[in-house]
């Protein structure tokens, strides 16, 4: 069955996926470039509120764990090339940040080398800032002769200002096999309209069918096999491409042109016989995501649908296994369901899970998936408490579907999630979730109604780990209710629900708040088009 992991992705693969049991592996590490992702969720005005989580760090630091890790090289069961060049590496760039990068990329990619299939393919988004160093780690732990490309995929909106450099407009991805016996399959797009103009410029009278000429010699001299007289009589004796009785047969099946009063030979080569161009290592026809497209889910590393489908056509088959460790808002697993493959998405952030249960869920309701790492009782969930109070907050806004919410001015705000519902007139109003895992009390209910009327949110819920004290219950029962503009419908304006409850399916009386995650474009498996077509 397919999985989505919450965790670490190197305690992940360490734990849970076996040696050589992976086909592809495509992953988009964060990055080292000193600054914060943060996902911007917008109010349904279209105006950026202030509601913003941090997806993710986009900064290694050296830390603790960044220590341990390198020790773990240093005095694990690792090679001697891989611990010398780990120890080159420190000794130039010092405990920096790039420096704890390629530590923890370096113990992660030598764990993917294990899983990975003897026939299978890796591929590494990253910034060109570092792709150089991660080449080199590539180069040792993949081995340099399964090095396959190094991809230039190209942005149509470039970043950063021009004042002193020309502008970035392209991300590198870095290509290896496990070995010289890898799957590929070759792909091709259509023809650009000027290359048709300039080289398929002929029309075949009758036919109408377009096409080409190309030469017909050979340009390697020494071909004993392939010089001979062609046509037979004219004493043109040349060393050619084809053998002789190839070249007989085209000439009678009218594929080879003779031109008048010249002894040079061409063959037609038919449009309507090409697969189109190949796909070569520079990719510039599929556009990068920005955030007035239909895709968009406001997560700010997302890449298309376009370009994970071209990576897991090419170096996988239909039922192979796909992991991306780094899944983000799982655009490589929506690619992968799409295309007929099993998967496995890790990610660290309950937010990323929670997009890729709805993205799934979304795109394909059938999907069979089973989420691990996340609690699933109540007691699991009191663990993650203790573990990550930030964690277990932002997990259980996900469990009602809501965004997470975390102040980037830093400070408690009261607020830790959002939900959105509108009223007939499509005016949209939101809801203020907190979450409260600790000791809490009836003055906790009126600090959340002062949020509430701070941020002119109508409703409320409070999730609690623990049941809440009567006293909270009738601070709460005593604001009332508040009536749906438009509507008959009366909800409670603050309403306290457990953990438990939550578990058990309780519903609370609120609107419909569906739309308050954002829906990517609706995605179709292959085969439900196949099927559709015949």
């Amino acid at each position: 069955m397919n999985k989505l992991y919450f965790g670490d992705n190197l305690e992940i693969m360490q734990k849970y996926i076996k040696d050589e049991s992976v086909d592809l592996i495509y992953l988009d590490p964060p990055f080292n470039s000193d600054r914060a992702y943060n996902v911007i969720f917008k109010d349904k005005t279209g105006k950026k509120s202030a509601s913003q989580i941090q997806a993710f760090e986009d900064t290694w630091y050296w830390k603790e764990e960044t220590q341990d890790a390198f020790d773990e090289i240093m005095n694990g069961s690792y090679s001697a090339e891989l611990k010398d060049m780990m120890r080159s590496f420190v000794e130039f760039m010092g405990r920096s940040n790039l420096m704890a990068y390629l530590t923890m990329m370096a113990i992660r990619l030598t764990e993917m080398h294990r899983i990975l299939k003897s026939t299978g393919s890796i591929y590494l988004h990253c910034d060109p800032t570092a792709s150089h160093y991660i080449k080199i780690l590539m180069d040792h732990i993949f081995d340099i002769k399964n090095f396959r490309n190094e991809i230039i995929w190209r942005r149509s909106q470039p970043k950063s200002h021009i004042k002193n450099r020309f502008s970035n407009s392209h991300d590198v991805i870095l290509t290896y096999t496990k070995s010289q016996s890898a799957y590929f399959k070759p792909l091709y797009i259509a023809h650009d309209p000027e290359y048709l103009k300039k080289f398929y410029k002929y029309i075949e009278e009758g036919t109408g069918r377009r096409y080409k000429l190309g030469d017909l010699t050979n340009p390697n001299k020494n071909r004993p096999n392939l010089t001979y007289e062609f046509p037979p009589g004219s004493g043109n004796i040349r060393v050619w491409r084809w053998t002789k009785e190839r070249m007989l047969k085209a000439w009678k099946d009218g594929r080879v042109i003779l031109q008048p009063n010249s002894k040079i030979i061409r063959e037609k080569g038919y449009l309507d016989e090409m697969s189109g161009s190949s796909v070569t290592d520079l990719w510039s026809d599929i556009e990068h995501l920005h955030g007035s497209h239909n895709e968009s889910m406001g997560y700010p590393t997302q890449k298309p649908v376009a370009l994970l489908e071209r990576i897991i056509e090419s170096s996988s088959e239909e039922g192979g296994m796909v992991l991306d460790p780094f899944c983000g808002c799982g655009t490589a697993i929506a690619a992968a369901e799409k295309l007929g493959r099993n998967w496995i998405g890790i990610d660290i952030t309950f937010l990323a899970i929670a997009l890729i249960k709805k993205r799934i869920n979304d795109h394909f309701p059938d999907a069979k998936f089973e989420v691990i790492g996340e609690p699933r009782s109540l007691e699991d969930a009191r663990a993650l408490f203790n573990q990550s109070p930030f964690q277990f907050e932002s997990w259980a806004v996900s469990l009602m579907g809501g965004q997470p919410f975390k102040s980037t001015g830093g400070g408690d705000t009261g607020i830790d999630g959002f939900l959105y519902f509108h009223d007939i007139h499509k005016k949209y109003y939101p809801i203020i979730i907190e979450v409260k895992g600790g000791k809490y009390q009836p003055k906790d209910i009126r600090a959340l109604k002062a949020v509430m009327d701070r941020e002119n949110a109508p409703l409320g819920v409070l999730i609690a780990l623990h049941k809440p004290t009567g006293g909270m219950e009738k601070e709460a029962a005593a604001l009332g209710k508040w009536e749906v503009p438009g509507t008959n419908r009366k909800c409670p304006v603050l309403q306290i629900v457990t953990i438990e409850e939550l578990f058990a399916g309780k519903d609370l009386r609120l609107p419909d708040t569906s739309s308050t995650l954002k829906k990517a474009k609706r995605e179709i498996r292959e085969k439900e088009k196949q099927q559709k077509f015949l």
